[in-house]
């Protein structure tokens, strides 16, 4: 058999939205980056094999934005018919072709080697290539999902549910435990115009009456099968085949019920797509310098090195899952959003290991909230980031911390990271230049707050062909500027289906987006020249290099996706 070395800054093991930013957000902040992914697709749970829809904070304008915006927005622009392996193939993209990166598909890690309390590699097999690939790094990061390097490196980590005296959390149960939330093979259905028949495999379960499925909304239209669940009494790992056969059993039988016994508004839906991967919630959770508690979430996490945030309820699924009659989950109340500390994204006993996803340092309760995956790929851009100031500066994860919070914090929100309660460091010229505009006030552009926050705009907004510029005392030269664009931070905005309605509109940019805008320089007195001119921008964040010298810089907005007018959230002249 063949064996590959890798020499690397970075190694990521997991390629889900976690990893996948993880691995861009270290690369594109100038580390060599190695990501190792056990299967053909990125995306882990949101990938065409799973096909969970990805969801984050709730609220108005609480969308998360950064890497994950952009993957979003890049799919919505060339993906108007919501098909998966589109999805997987912006994905793909992102990392295939992210200079400093290597991509190690269909690559699982199965063992690694260490120097005292320092990993110095890890190696997987490629299973297409019949291949084993050494990753030799400087850092690793664990964006696996089962914290597949815990048990190979010695890791500190937890299992199950915290007892509810250890941190005094009131949803915790009374004695601790290895339960967990359990996994679940999802449906997805298409509505057509006609009937549609459904002969069920021999080897399905049987649902005769509504009865036989309690508190199981399935009505066609309202569920994309979430329910499906199964593991939180198992072990999560190591009976995930065994838990697939039940998952399938089920699956195939709670469609035959909606299909065939009784009237469930199904008789024009067909079978899209079954999952045989089961998408899982919870599993191994790494211990760090700071675990995250119930009380962190509702407090809101004011905390001093913030660098992501969530917003989803408490959503704690009973261990049971299908097999419970009772309701299959708990929304316990959070504030939207939280802060989430650096503390919680590297090993408190590993020195080199960071992680991010799903497998963070927190109790059972807080992760209930922290796992979606919007939640996660944040974390993991957080995390990556991290990683590229620590190979910088030859830091460990907790130096980082120690010193370099703030640098931290100032490049994810530069990145389009929004982090509670922190604003953006303003370039020094920006601020000093005088601000003018066609109309209204213009201010907001250079406040350091990107989106809008509760009743603050934070933006200013004109009729497509109004500018506003930066005028300077003297020819200046720029070497950049930095746009950000309002790309309708809705909460389920830009979601790959769970269902395919027939009347589904197609997936487009958001009409709020600028599509077309320009930039001028005034080159001598009352002299306009263009220095950059789009008519088909699809991103949110917008980074225009320059090489120019002048005394003015005028963004002139001449085109939405639909809007009636431009909002534009920030504009820097660098």
């Amino acid at each position: 058999m063949r064996t590959v070395s890798h020499d690397v800054d970075l190694c990521v093991v997991g390629g889900g939205l976690a990893g996948l930013c993880a691995a861009v957000a270290a690369a594109r902040r100038g580390a060599r980056v190695a990501l190792m992914h056990d299967r053909p697709v990125l995306g882990g749970n949101a990938s065409s094999e799973i096909r969970m829809h990805v969801c984050g904070a709730h609220g108005p304008n609480m969308r998360e934005t950064g890497i994950i915006e952009e993957i979003r927005l890049a799919n919505a622009a060339r993906n108007p018919q919501y098909v998966y392996s589109l999805w997987d193939s912006v994905l793909y993209e992102i990392a295939r072709f992210q200079p400093n990166l290597t991509l190690l598909l269909n690559c699982s890690a199965n063992a690694a080697a260490m120097d005292g309390a320092r990993i110095t590699s890890v190696t997987g097999w490629q299973l297409t290539a019949e291949t084993w690939h050494t990753v030799n790094a400087r850092f690793f990061a664990d964006c696996s999902g089962d914290s597949i390097l815990a048990p190979l490196t010695g890791a500190e980590f937890r299992l199950g549910r915290e007892a509810r005296a250890e941190f005094g959390e009131d949803i915790a149960p009374e004695e601790a435990d290895r339960r967990t939330m359990g996994m679940t093979c999802l449906v997805q259905m298409r509505q057509i115009d006609t009937p549609q028949p459904f002969i069920p495999p021999s080897w399905a379960y049987t649902y005769l009456s509504d009865d036989d499925l309690p508190n199981r909304g399935h009505k066609m239209g309202d569920t994309n099968f979430w329910w499906l669940e199964l593991g939180g009494e198992d072990d999560s790992i190591h009976d995930t085949e065994e838990l697939r056969d039940e998952l399938l059993k089920i699956a195939f039988g709670v469609i035959d019920h909606i299909k065939n016994r009784g009237d469930h508004g199904a008789e024009n839906w067909r079978v899209e797509w079954i999952g045989f991967l089961p998408g899982k919630r919870e599993s191994r959770r790494y211990i760090g310098d700071h675990i995250l508690t119930q009380h962190d979430v509702r407090a809101g996490g004011p905390f001093p090195d913030v660098v992501a945030y969530g917003g989803w309820s408490m959503d704690d699924h009973h261990p049971a899952g299908f097999r419970y009659p009772g309701q299959p989950t708990i929304f316990h109340p959070a504030p939207s959003p939280y802060g989430i500390p650096y503390r919680c994204l590297y090993s408190r006993n590993i020195e080199n290991l960071f992680f991010a996803g799903r497998n963070i340092s927190a109790t059972h309760a807080a992760m209930s909230s922290t796992r979606v995956m919007a939640t996660c790929a944040i974390l993991g851009q957080a995390a990556g980031t991290a990683a590229a100031i620590a190979a910088r500066d030859e830091l460990t994860p907790r130096q980082v911390s120690e010193s370099h919070t703030e640098e931290l914090q100032q490049i994810l929100l530069d990145d389009d990271c929004y982090l509670p309660g922190v604003a953006r460091a303003v370039s020094a010229l920006s601020r000093a230049a005088d601000l003018t505009a066609s109309i209204g006030d213009p201010r907001p552009l250079r406040n350091g707050v990107d989106r809008p926050v509760g009743e603050v705009d934070n933006g200013w907004r004109c009729e497509p062909g109004g500018w506003v510029e930066y005028r300077f005392d003297a020819p200046t030269p720029l070497t950049a500027a930095r746009l950000v664009f309002d790309s309708d931070l809705t909460e389920h905005a830009l979601r790959m289906p769970c269902l395919y309605y027939r009347d589904a509109p197609a997936l487009a940019p958001p009409a709020t987006l600028v599509k077309g805008f320009r930039l001028e320089a005034q080159v001598a007195a009352g002299q306009w020249q263009t220095v950059y001119a789009t008519e088909a921008n699809t991103q949110r964040l917008v980074r225009v290099p320059l090489s120019v010298t002048t005394n003015a810089l005028r963004l002139v907005p001449e085109a939405t996706w639909g809007a009636p007018t431009a909002h534009v959230q920030a504009f820097d002249a660098r």
